[in-house]
């Protein structure tokens, strides 16, 4: 009989759907979810500008945290997130991830971008733009997903906080 291997406890990396900017269009939310999930991504950032309930529908049953955007109404989209299990966050969201501060708004409030780069956190992201970005602004790396809706190319980003990396990627 073969001696067994001792069990390895490996922690994988924690990796970030962050998306933005659906503007209404839940059939490209609902793909660029299942390309996040391929990619493997385990939680989910929606960085405002919702718009219809049909564009939450992907992020159900999935670790999923929204902000809304200008272009939202919180009454009408609020209480159906809730419903199917995403977790509402407004104006801003914060949590820990892998040791790492996140932070994410949807982008159009100076205020909220602000004070999570003055409280350092190590990551922020937003949307509103429709334009990708990832800079460093003091010691918080800043992301914008781009957008899925009024964007060329529309693009997400996975984010890999413990090992800092970002890859955006362009959905159909």
């Amino acid at each position: 009989m073969k001696p067994s291997k001792p069990e390895v406890d490996i922690q994988a990396e924690t990796r970030i759907g962050v998306l933005s900017d659906s503007h209404g269009d839940a059939n490209r939310t609902r793909i660029a979810v299942e390309e996040l999930v391929r990619l493997g991504a385990t939680m989910f950032i929606h960085c405002g500008d919702i718009e219809t309930i049909e564009c939450l529908d992907p992020l159900a049953g999935l670790n999923a945290h929204i902000v809304f955007g200008n272009c939202d109404e919180p009454s009408e989209l609020q209480d159906y997130a809730r419903s199917i299990g995403i977790t509402v966050h407004h104006p801003l969201g914060e949590f820990i991830v892998d040791g790492h501060r996140i932070a994410f708004t949807h982008g159009d409030d100076p205020k909220c971008m602000q004070g999570p780069i003055d409280s350092k956190a190590h990551w922020l992201f937003h949307g509103h733009t429709h334009h990708k970005r990832d800079v460093k602004i003091q010691s918080t790396r800043v992301v914008n997903p781009g957008a899925l809706y009024r964007a060329k190319p529309h693009t997400v980003a996975l984010v890999t906080p413990m090992i800092g990396a970002v890859q955006f990627e362009t959905i159909s």
